[in-house]
């Protein structure tokens, strides 16, 4: 049944994680400042966020991630000086990340996993529906994978995961979904949730991504999950109890994506990103095609 919605314009993004496994790198920078080509992790995040027509992002941060908010505030200082030299195009693309949205920042304090980076948002948020976007994860600007997941939350209410396909022996990286199939193609109703199980004990290899359009009623079921390891509440077990509902908060309904993903949160993959975007790029790619092409020939040789 089509239920109305109020149209969702909230965006909450957690970004308190340390970023150990790019340690010496983030010592002193915030992973989610790391550059993707000339941008930062982060910029894509919230460029993605905009596109899917949400103005209002919530950043939950932590201790040293005030760079984060430098970045999305203005530089006049370094405004003056390029307008002074006349560079319009750098000037542009450094007012560019100040103008995107309407930035909050919130600390989470005390690092307690993703289901409590989660309810910090909850004063922000209030009684609507709002979208996770987690910076780790970067969808492809050509894959329209969070204004699908605003589509079916607006018509069957609830709360809307991204879920993606792996391999068996990478679902123990991911929490896993049990579904049954609806009307929908790419659309299925999530019956059941694990959070990183082995693949034996997998219910099946559709792994949630870091995309998430949420009912309000995820609060009440963070406050009920009972921490788990390192003390973390898993957002992951709130999600179990409202997929187990009709009403109050539920169903949770996932979206099957096969598009184009980044995973800058593995160091393999964000080189792997970096090429991928720089490939792409007109003004870089075709230079740089040329000297893949080159360096993985002489590589071969060898």
């Amino acid at each position: 049944m089509t239920r109305t919605r109020t149209r969702i314009s909230k965006a909450v993004i957690p970004a308190a994680g340390l970023g150990t496994r790019f340690l010496p790198a983030t010592k002193a920078t915030p992973k989610e400042m790391l550059p993707v080509v000339d941008k930062p992790a982060i910029q894509y995040v919230v460029e993605e966020a905009v596109s899917a027509q949400l103005s209002d992002v919530l950043m939950i941060t932590g201790r040293n991630k005030r760079p984060l908010e430098d970045h999305f505030d203005r530089n006049y200082e370094l405004e003056e000086t390029l307008s002074r030299k006349g560079d319009k195009s750098r000037l542009a693309r450094v007012r560019e990340s100040s103008d995107l949205a309407t930035m909050h920042y919130v600390r989470q304090g005390d690092p307690k996993g993703l289901g409590h980076a989660v309810l910090c948002a909850e004063p922000h948020v209030g009684d609507q529906p709002f979208a996770v976007l987690l910076g780790d994860d970067l969808i492809d600007p050509r894959d329209r994978l969070l204004a699908r997941m605003i589509d079916v939350q607006e018509q069957y209410g609830g709360s809307v995961i991204a879920l993606m396909e792996v391999a068996p022996e990478q679902i123990h990286l991911y929490g896993a979904a049990a579904i049954v199939p609806t009307g929908d193609g790419d659309v299925v109703r999530v019956t059941d949730l694990v959070e990183k199980p082995e693949a034996d004990q997998a219910p099946s290899n559709y792994a949630i991504i870091g995309r998430y359009v949420l009912d309000p009623a995820v609060f009440d079921a963070i406050r009920k999950v009972v921490p788990g390891r390192n003390d973390e509440i898993q957002l992951t077990d709130a999600l179990r109890d409202l997929s187990h509902r009709d009403d109050t908060g539920g169903p949770v309904h996932g979206v099957v994506f096969s598009g184009r993903r980044y995973d800058t949160g593995d160091r393999g993959d964000y080189l792997r990103a970096i090429v991928r975007l720089a490939c792409e790029r007109d003004d870089l790619g075709p230079e740089f095609r040329t000297w893949l092409r080159s360096y993985v020939t002489e590589e071969m040789q060898e």
